[in-house]
């Protein structure tokens, strides 16, 4: 699944695994979605100290997140908080095979030289088994996690770090080398135009409009959106805007002049708020507002307080399960134990806590399938294996071609479009697509740069 990271302040990060290209993960089985595993006493007194930060009785693992950043608190830190949900759950019901799991985060507030520090402070100091949670802004101790074999299982990737070092494992997947070298297949990187297909297909929509900024990050990957969009057969309005002076009224009476009626971006929340006014009172004639993953949570409402026409026609789509969609025995796992756990969170709930909640699920999994003998080549053996692995019905696995990922992709996926009249009125996230795992077209993968 292709992930876009647009940011504040104008930084428009580049998320690296395309939808159709899960890494070759483990498909392991458990009965309690919250608690594969669950062990007694007994089985405590019978489990050896079987590597670094495994005891008998407990297992530790660490957290990064890029919580106190300049972007905000809560940019980042949803990824942590699913993570630690799953984990108070899953040590509510026994532990893995008689192990609790304890957890140390570090808050690098989103500074490389401090993501470094906090590497080699869980990593040397605090002696931790392995990573989950990660939701990084700099990833610059990647290297050092990677050399020093700490597997880091379901990081948010947000940098291209997962897509570079060994023993890193992205959320969304990778099935580039990772050598430690290079970035992706020969520098590149490829993403799949799913999105741009649901809309042409499913919206009916044949003219996008395609906003950006005139800042190199955004530009670039707005060069990538254009020739996904043409891919697919759309006649593409592009409309570039000063970064510090943005005249998003303009560029939207513009794109009603040349019948645009859908629209994607490359730009950061506040600029999408303003975008969305400005589509509302121009009156565009738009099916759909596409945005991106990370702005699929439950802020919509206020981030969109001027605009609720066009807050309405907000489509996101994931490889992961609506975090709204109670119907999922996973989902609703996942809602109970957060508002049993971070009951303050309930008006922040996003994707990526449910993607948080995936990566300890993942790391559980990995870890029950070792018995007693719990190790990080064990665990590696699990997320290496091969099989596809969809976090107990929370991610859509898919197929991929582990040569290169060029051609044709077949991509799985769920869309879910914000509706005011979503739970009682109060608003949300509806699924617009029956299945997740069924809802799957065969689509193009476009390169761009990292």
């Amino acid at each position: 699944m292709r992930r876009i990271f647009v940011l504040g302040a104008g930084l428009t990060l580049l998320g690296s695994a395309a939808c159709g290209t899960r890494l070759p993960d483990s498909a392991f089985t458990s009965q309690n979605p919250a608690a594969p595993g669950a062990g007694s006493t007994a089985a405590a007194s019978a489990n050896p100290a079987s590597d670094i930060g495994v005891t008998p009785a407990s297992i530790k693992i660490g957290m990064i997140d890029s919580v106190d950043s300049l972007l905000g608190p809560d940019t980042f830190s949803g990824p942590m908080y699913g993570a630690q949900a799953f984990f108070k759950a899953l040590n509510a019901a026994g532990g893995i095979n008689g192990r609790q799991i304890s957890f140390v985060t570090c808050d690098d507030q989103g500074v490389g030289g401090t993501d470094v520090s906090c590497a080699h402070t869980l990593i040397d100091q605090d002696k931790v088994f392995a990573f989950a949670g990660n939701s990084i802004f700099q990833y610059d101790g990647a290297s050092y996690v990677s050399a020093k074999d700490v597997p880091d299982i379901g990081g948010e990737p947000i940098s291209n770090a997962y897509d570079q070092y060994p023993h890193l494992y992205s959320i969304y997947g990778s099935d580039y080398p990772r050598d430690g070298k290079s970035i992706g297949w020969q520098g590149k990187l490829y993403s799949s135009t799913e999105a741009e297909h649901y809309a042409k297909t499913v919206l009916g929509a044949h003219v996008a409009g395609l906003v950006s900024y005139n800042q190199a990050d955004s530009a670039r990957y707005a060069s990538y959106e254009a020739e996904a969009l043409r891919k697919e057969g759309f006649t593409v309005v592009p409309e570039q805007l000063d970064i510090a002076l943005a005249d998003f009224d303009s560029a939207a009476l513009d794109m009603k002049n040349k019948g645009v009626d859908v629209v994607f971006d490359t730009i950061d929340t506040d600029g999408n708020a303003r975008l969305c006014k400005a589509i509302e009172d121009a009156g565009v004639p738009i099916k759909a507002k596409f945005t991106t993953v990370q702005s699929w949570d439950a802020t919509v409402a206020t981030t969109y307080k001027d605009a609720p026409k066009c807050r309405n026609l907000l489509y996101a789509n994931s490889s992961d399960a609506n975090y709204e969609d109670t119907s999922n025995p996973a989902v609703k796992a996942f809602r109970d134990a957060m508002a049993k756990y971070f009951p303050d969170r309930q008006g922040k709930l996003s994707e990526w806590e449910i993607d948080g909640w995936a990566s300890a699920q993942w790391l559980t999994d990995a870890v029950a399938s070792c018995g007693a003998d719990v190790t990080r080549v064990c665990v590696e053996k699990f997320m290496n294996s091969g099989k596809p692995y969809d976090a107990h019905g929370i991610i859509t696995p898919a197929q991929f071609d582990v040569k290169a990922p060029t051609g044709t992709t077949h991509a799985c996926f769920d869309v879910a479009q914000w509706q005011d009249s979503a739970n009682g009125g109060q608003g949300g996230w509806v699924t617009r697509v029956p299945d997740m795992d069924t809802n799957c077209y065969d689509v193009p993968q476009v390169a761009y740069s990292p």
